[in-house]
């Protein structure tokens, strides 16, 4: 799962949140383009160098699966060193690898002080919770380094630009998703779950908008029913399954349809209802991951939303790449955050269904049918034309 990057002539962005562990640095040389890209010539030199904090490994397996990957690839291809590292959910590492970045403390790791010592002024940060994200970005600003929100909004943050998905219609998918599964399945006056993402990622407040503004009708005019409605600490899968048993328990298991954040918990939704040894209900999920497709084709999740993460890298890797050249970003979009309106790049999500699978992440070369159909869900693949 589960929202980072670079340091340049002008400013750049640290990525501030734990994914995985990891850096990487490269000289190359070539172009990148997409989304998000330089308005000004490409013929300046990017002379700085870029540091990407990610956030961790237990929101979601697409920081490091994906994300890292993308980033080093586009960067490389740019031509500009960078570092890319992973705080793995703990606010005082990430705070502790953007000082790093940030100063020339003895302290500094080998790749953070190669950085420094070649003039890094780029900060991309995913950030782990908006107060230590405004942390880190404040002291970046201060140091005049500009800074890039990658994927999540830091609150009150400040940052020079935002770079992520359109968050509240990600969850408008997905609440519409629910209610079309819900349909499919003739299930009437449904009592329904929701399983939420962490209180303090603003992505989570964003998706939850988005789907209550589908499912607080239904519950209104009575066609469903609202049930436990609960966050999930840290995204944390375990502390999902935790929390999903104790609603199975407090409902006598009557629950009909759940709504849940990303493919995490959703799979510790199936796993309560298998330990419970309850029929699969409907259930959403989010980030289109192996696992979530998986369980898609077996019947035991409803929809996915696939959002692109290329896109997004490739996006913010533009964003970033013409701040170290000291060029103006391409970034249409503008997204409030308090009483500034931050220049971003928004991109669309997809929902993901058992009929779209080949036309999506198969179709992007996202996940291949070597990662989805194998062991026993390898006879699901091919009833529906994998």
């Amino acid at each position: 799962m589960p929202r980072k990057k670079w340091w340049g002539l002008a400013a750049l962005a640290v990525t501030v949140a734990l994914v995985a562990a990891g850096c990487g640095s490269s000289n190359k040389s070539s172009s990148s383009t997409s989304a998000g890209a330089s308005t000004s010539s490409g013929s300046s030199s990017a002379k700085g160098s870029i540091a990407v904090l990610l956030p961790d490994t237990q929101s979601s397996v697409r920081w490091e699966q994906f994300d890292r990957k993308y980033l080093d690839q586009a960067f490389t291809a740019a031509g500009i060193k960078h570092t890319i590292t992973n705080a793995q959910g703990d606010p005082g590492t990430q705070r502790t690898q953007a000082e790093q970045a940030l100063t020339n403390g003895a302290k500094v790791i080998l790749l953070v002080d190669l950085m420094l010592t070649k003039g890094v002024n780029v900060l991309v940060i995913v950030n782990l919770d908006s107060g230590t994200g405004k942390a880190v970005l404040d002291k970046a600003k201060a140091q005049g380094v500009a800074t890039i929100d990658y994927d999540r909004l830091t609150l009150g943050g400040g940052a020079d630009y935002y770079v992520s998905f359109d968050n509240v219609q990600v969850g408008k998918l997905q609440g519409q998703g629910l209610v079309n599964c819900i349909k499919q399945q003739g299930i009437k006056s449904p009592t329904v779950a929701e399983l939420n993402g962490s209180p303090t990622d603003n992505n989570a407040t964003l998706f939850a908008q988005g789907y209550n503004s589908v499912l607080k009708p239904m519950y209104a005019n009575g066609t469903f029913k609202k049930g436990p409605n609960q966050s999930v600490p840290d995204w944390d899968n375990q502390k999902a399954l935790t929390i999903y048993e104790q609603m199975l328990q407090q409902t006598k298991n009557n629950i009909q349809a759940t709504l849940a954040a990303n493919d995490g918990l959703a799979n510790s939704v199936i796993s309560a209802e298998t330990s419970h040894k309850v029929k699969p209900v409907p259930v959403t999920g989010q980030d289109a991951t192996a696992e979530g497709i998986q369980h898609i084709l077996a019947g035991q999740q409803c929809m996915t939303v696939y959002k692109a993460v290329k896109k997004e890298s490739d996006a913010a890797a533009n964003v970033a790449i013409a701040l170290a050249k000291g060029q103006t970003p391409n970034a249409p979009d503008k997204t409030k955050n308090g009483s500034a309106q931050t220049p971003s790049v928004l991109l669309t999500p997809v929902a993901v269904t058992k009929a779209n699978i080949n036309d999506t992440v198969i179709k992007d070369g996202f996940l291949t049918k070597s990662q989805i159909c194998v062991g026993k869900f390898a006879k699901f693949c091919s009833s529906a034309g994998l």
